[in-house]
């Protein structure tokens, strides 16, 4: 299945934000991610997110570029074969995850 990939307005201006060689690895990551946009325990490259610090998450998943601190949250719409981007960002764990919060609750995604 071809999954269609869809960006929030402003995680369109996460990426325009970052530098040429950031662009680059989050556009691969996104590429790679949404062959197979399942979350890994059903065999594919998501990494399910979860309700921690107040933040309601769960339902939400990640693409995690350690070695560049780069961060991806995105929603999988099943019925619709949509990978949903809501957040990219260059930022600590805690700081990606409340903007992802925020702007699911601001779009009530």
């Amino acid at each position: 299945m071809i999954w269609y990939i869809q960006y929030l307005p402003e995680a369109i201006k996460d990426l325009e934000r970052l530098d040429g060689s950031q662009r680059i690895l989050i556009r691969k990551a996104i590429k790679k991610v949404s062959k197979n946009p399942l979350p890994d325990d059903e065999g594919g490259y998501g990494h399910p997110l979860s309700n921690k610090r107040n933040l309601k998450l769960a339902g939400f998943l990640k693409i995690k570029l350690k070695a560049a601190g780069l961060r991806v949250v995105y929603k999988l719409e099943r019925i619709d074969g949509q990978m949903l981007i809501i957040v990219i960002g260059v930022r600590t764990d805690e700081q990606v995850y409340e903007v992802a919060s925020k702007r699911i609750n601001e779009y009530r995604i």
